[in-house]
């Protein structure tokens, strides 16, 4: 761990210690004064490696496998075939710990590399729901329940399984999607749920606004505030703009990719030109597009891109994009 500078080596599991020193910090802060704390936890990364207080969980269960599993990537970008995260190919010894039984099919074989996969993942997620709960715990013990507010996200979402896939990346909704779940008694219903677009390019200005903080207009999101205290603005955002930018780099070899989300549609431009030195392989891939109807293709199994009927839709989603990434100031 890295604390003021200073690096020090503890012992433990790392979702314990990252937990132990947050409520060791909320324990010893200056018990008049606001706090906010960010407990930031890794366990859910490569290689997934359990505590052994989870390290059983889910040995006697085989999980279902998604219904993309076996996604074989036709008529989509070359991007999305090209992509080594794939669980039959890409994940390795390190991985899955052991070495696989003898004598399976291709298709046994991606089968016991996923159980072997997911499993790992869910125990990993596991040891955070535990320490999540010990941090809820102390709340509680200390009467901050109730005028404090509690805000359990991620970075993005990740395949687990999903089209064949482990990791991120990509635009589509697995890997799109986060989880945002708030707790806040005092102004927020319990159970009440959105389908209004919050980014996380909105969580700065929200803690600010709570606050009672002055929002500085530099900022490029929107207090998601009224949202979540069902006072949807009229003029609230109904799109979304994302971009991934590492061209082919990694072990991943994702083609970077920017696009847009509506309710409805998600448009993708994959667009191949190398980003220079600092990526792992210099390379060329002709620029491609995929439109999805989400409407009718949840999964996002079919680019209707070159679809006639959707052609207007094109149109449309190509200004609105570039307004987006201009409103945000993402030039290459």
């Amino acid at each position: 761990m890295i604390e003021m500078g200073v690096e020090k080596q503890l012992e433990g599991y790392v979702t314990d210690i990252i937990t132990d020193l947050s409520l060791d910090w909320m324990e010893n802060r200056k018990k008049d004064k606001p706090f906010m704390l960010m407990c930031h936890h890794k366990a859910p990364h490569r290689p997934w490696e359990p505590d052994e207080k989870h390290a059983h969980l889910y040995e006697d269960k085989d999980i279902p496998e998604p219904d993309t599993f076996n996604d074989d990537y036709s008529n989509r970008s070359n991007a999305a075939m090209e992509a080594t995260m794939r669980v039959e190919r890409d994940l390795d010894k390190v991985d899955l710990k052991v070495d696989p039984p003898e004598g399976l099919s291709n298709q046994e074989l991606k089968s016991w590399k996923y159980q072997r996969y997911i499993k790992d993942y869910l125990r990993v997620v596991a040891s955070i729901d535990y320490n999540v709960g010990r941090v809820l715990d102390y709340l509680d013990e200390s009467g901050l329940t109730d005028n404090t507010i509690v805000i359990y996200t991620s970075d993005q979402g990740f395949f687990l399984g999903d089209h064949g896939w482990y990791d991120k990346r990509f635009m589509y909704e697995e890997s799109l999607r986060m989880p945002f779940i708030v707790r806040y008694p005092e102004k927020i219903k319990a159970g009440s749920t959105t389908t209004d677009f919050a980014l996380n390019v909105d969580f700065a200005e929200t803690f600010l606004d709570y606050a009672g903080i002055d929002i500085p207009d530099f900022m490029q999101g929107t207090s998601l505030r009224p949202v979540m205290e069902n006072k949807t603005p009229d003029n609230w955002q109904t799109s979304m703009y994302y971009r991934y930018w590492e061209h082919l780099s990694g072990p991943h070899l994702v083609g970077a990719h920017y696009g847009i989300r509506t309710q409805r549609y998600k448009l993708i431009y994959y667009y191949g030109e190398s980003l220079g030195a600092s990526n792992t392989r210099d390379e060329y891939r002709e620029p491609e597009w995929e439109l999805f109807d989400l409407e009718t293709d949840p999964y996002e199994l079919k680019n209707v891109y070159d679809d006639a009927a959707y052609a207007e839709i094109v149109t449309t989603l190509k200004e609105e994009l570039y307004q987006l990434k201009e409103k945000v100031d993402d030039h290459e």
